[in-house]
């Protein structure tokens, strides 16, 4: 059996500028980064302005087992599917962190017949937007702690400042570190830390930005620490807003790539939806809409953390209004949530007690009045049987289901995906509705997502947390969504509770303030954002020969 890269490394790729037209592009509309990627102008926002937006179809899932249940396969799978059978559909994905990649869960950009390519660009450096969007956080950090040494004329209280430093690797020895240490040319000794560079703030900013003047005053609106008086500081009292905008000035053009059946795929920003939001950039995706009849999109982790954050944050912030949910399922995570512990096995009374997971992510969905699907994500350890017993009880709980098989059979294998998602399409699928309203109080919005989307019997915040909800409520921010960041292991904010968690309660540790970004982040179960490598990683098993030819991701 091929593996993913073995199996990219074989496509025949179309160059950029062919992908470009198919999209109806002009040379003019698009930047070559190579032979098979480009970024978008942003121009182009403005010139389809008045064109009608396409349907936006959202891909999420069931709790994940630790290697994934293949959201983006499924995306890009569907895709294909889609333009198989003459309709006009594109994707729109988050761009890979290196950290899972030399982690362990590997790359982001689907596998077997349904990949995103050049696998190895995308997975690896790409067109340098983490590289920058990294520079331009730490060009805040560095500014910050060159204004302490200066006199701090701000009066910025060090043991205040939120802003951390980032970097996009796993790394674990940086979570608490000591900086400024060597005596006073070396700056001002105090407590710091590092965060991937996924949960920076100015990831989510950029992702959450329409335009580039947008992104500039967002920057600027930045909370990075306080002063003696408790008063909140803001990048641009830092007088540098403009210098850190032009570091993002390319980053903010979506990426142009296809897939292995050559169809148009936009990749662009990345957030981690267990401590960020988890969605592509409202760029790309309004992009999309616009040059194509489809669009279809997936947001991280499983439906509790990337569905609703897209549902209650990119979508509300966007205007956009997604018309169908697609959950995936496979047969492996069914049984690991039914407490099985060999997955290729079968063993329908694992998978019978794991539906109740399926369950509860298909109810949470239906609460946004958006028409839900199920996909079964086909791995080659899945019985008949095991398929039947799936189908049946989606049948059950009203969900309509199909078998995909784009893992194996690229586009092929989605077609019966594709019919039930545009029979279903063909209904009326504009009743969009947030779970919450933006004037309900900070507290009662993470109360409401804690008690029906986790099914929680409670909430529980310390009293940290408590100070800085009434805080962030008196200087202004009511009306901010809330972010929630918990682990992706579990539906509950505790990672050892499988299937459908009853009677537990959801602890508050830490609320912040993402005001630049346009919400508000609650810090549930001991989450970090900072990961680290486990004891194989992924990295060991990556190398590169005399010609340049990658081997071992994934």
């Amino acid at each position: 059996m091929k593996t993913d890269i073995q199996i990219a490394q074989e496509a025949k790729l179309l160059k950029i500028s062919e992908i470009a037209k198919k999209l109806n592009l002009t040379e003019d509309e698009y930047e070559v980064y190579g032979k098979y990627k480009a970024k978008l102008e942003l121009s182009l926002l403005k010139k389809l302005e008045n064109k009608k937006n396409g349907k936006l179809v959202l891909v999420t899932a069931i709790t994940p087992t630790p290697a994934g249940e293949g959201k983006s396969t499924v995306t890009v799978g569907l895709t294909q599917a889609l333009n198989k059978i003459g309709k006009n559909s594109m994707a729109a994905l988050r761009e890979p962190s290196l950290g899972p990649v030399f982690g362990m869960k590997g790359g982001a950009t689907g596998g077997g017949y349904s990949q995103v390519v050049p696998m190895e660009d995308i997975n690896l450096h790409f067109t340098g937007d983490f590289h920058a969007i990294g520079v331009a956080h730490n060009l805040i950090s560095a500014a910050i702690d060159n204004h302490l040494t200066q006199g701090n004329t701000l009066g910025i209280d060090i043991t205040k400042i939120s802003w951390k430093r980032v970097v996009d690797m796993n790394d674990r020895a940086l979570r608490n570190i000591v900086i400024g240490l060597g005596g006073k040319v070396n700056g001002i000794p105090r407590e710091s830390s590092f965060q991937i560079t996924v949960a920076s703030e100015i990831m989510a900013t950029l992702c959450l930005s329409n335009s580039l003047m947008e992104l500039k005053e967002k920057i600027g609106n930045i909370t990075f620490g306080y002063n003696y008086k408790n008063e909140p500081l803001y990048v641009k009292d830092l007088k540098i807003t403009g210098a850190v905008t032009a570091l993002l000035k390319d980053a903010i053009k979506p990426n142009l790539v296809q897939t292995l059946e050559n169809t148009p795929v936009l990749i662009h920003g990345g957030p981690f939806a267990n401590i960020a939001h988890g969605c592509n950039s409202l760029i790309a995706t309004k992009l999309a809409l616009k040059l194509s009849d489809y669009t279809i999109t997936e947001a991280g982790f499983a439906a509790d953390l990337g569905a609703e954050k897209f549902l209650d944050i990119k979508c509300p912030q966007g205007g956009l209004n997604p018309n169908g949910i697609i959950v995936v399922a496979t047969i492996r995570a069914l049984k690991h949530h039914g407490g099985a512990k060999e997955l290729t096995t079968e063993n329908l009374e694992a998978l019978n007690k794991g539906f109740a997971n399926l369950d509860k992510h298909v109810e949470n969905m239906k609460k946004y009045n958006v028409p839900v699907l199920v996909a079964i994500n086909k791995f080659t350890s899945d019985t008949e049987a095991e398929i039947k017993l799936v189908e049946t009880h989606c049948k059950e709980i009203d969900a309509p289901v199909a078998l995909c098989d784009v893992w194996a059979k690229g586009g092929e294998g989605g077609i019966d995906l594709a019919n039930l998602l545009l029979n279903t399409l063909d209904q009326n699928t504009d009743n969009f509705t947030p779970l919450y309203s933006f004037d309900l109080p900070l507290k009662e919005k993470i109360e409401k997502i804690a008690k029906e989307i986790y099914g929680a019997k409670g909430v529980e915040f310390t009293l940290k947390a408590k100070k800085s909800i009434e805080q962030f409520e008196n200087l202004g921010y009511k009306n901010y969504p809330i972010c929630m960041s918990k682990t992706q292991k579990s539906i509950s904010d505790k990672a050892n509770l499988l299937g459908r968690p009853t009677d537990f309660i959801v602890n508050i540790d830490e609320v912040k303030l993402a005001s630049g970004a346009g919400f508000i982040i609650a810090m549930a179960g001991g989450i970090i954002d900072m990961p680290g490598l486990p004891k194989i990683p992924a990295a060991e098993n990556i190398d590169i020969d005399e010609n340049g030819i990658i081997s071992g991701l994934f």
